[in-house]
């Protein structure tokens, strides 16, 4: 019997949880630490956000580690291409990752974020800019999301929203942790 292949219609990014909000001046984006292969987890401490190009723009990944790396090094080149233009990094990104043979297999989503613009990319070519400069991919995405879009009126910080908002999936999603890695830029 031959291996079926992967449901492609179903969501592949489901380990994590990624989360971005803007406020008061500041982007703010993270994610948990926790790599999860099937119900075991081999990683607790992973860091799925980092700094990309010189520094001023910030990415999180939801999906497979190494597809997201390659991803990470394709937009640094775009970004190398087309200097302070993170939105046309991106539209170029998502053309090849929709287009390329090689690209398309690769089973990643990514927020990436720069002192004016906060954008989800994903593999069918979609590259979103968040309503209210809040969004959050992964399996614990959602619950993020709506944590933060409950605490954004209130007194706490771009930051501070965030790790909240993480801390509040991780109590929600199994997939996700408290192990958290958060950059921030001003805006």
């Amino acid at each position: 019997m031959q291996p079926s292949e992967p449901d492609r219609s179903a969501p592949f990014w489901h380990g994590t949880t990624i989360l971005t909000v803007r406020k008061g001046g500041i982007v703010a984006v993270g994610g948990d630490g926790q790599v999860s292969i099937g119900q075991t987890i081999v990683k607790a401490n992973a860091k799925k956000v980092r700094r990309l190009g010189k520094g001023d723009v910030i990415g999180g990944f939801a999906g497979a580690t190494a597809d997201a790396f390659t991803l990470f090094e394709r937009l640094e080149a775009k970004l190398e291409q087309y200097p302070s233009q993170l939105t046309r990094a991106a539209v170029e990104l998502a053309k090849d990752w929709r287009t390329d043979r090689y690209l398309r297999r690769l089973e990643a989503m990514m927020i990436v974020a720069d002192k004016d613009v906060s954008l989800v990319l994903t593999g069918t070519g979609d590259v979103l800019e968040p309503e209210a400069g809040i969004v959050g991919i992964g399996s614990g995405g959602n619950y993020a999301l709506a944590a933060a879009r409950a605490l954004i009126d209130g007194p706490l910080d771009a930051e501070a929203i965030v790790r909240r908002a993480l801390d509040i999936a991780a109590d929600i999603c199994v997939y996700t942790n408290r192990n958290v890695t958060i950059e921030t830029l001003k805006a």
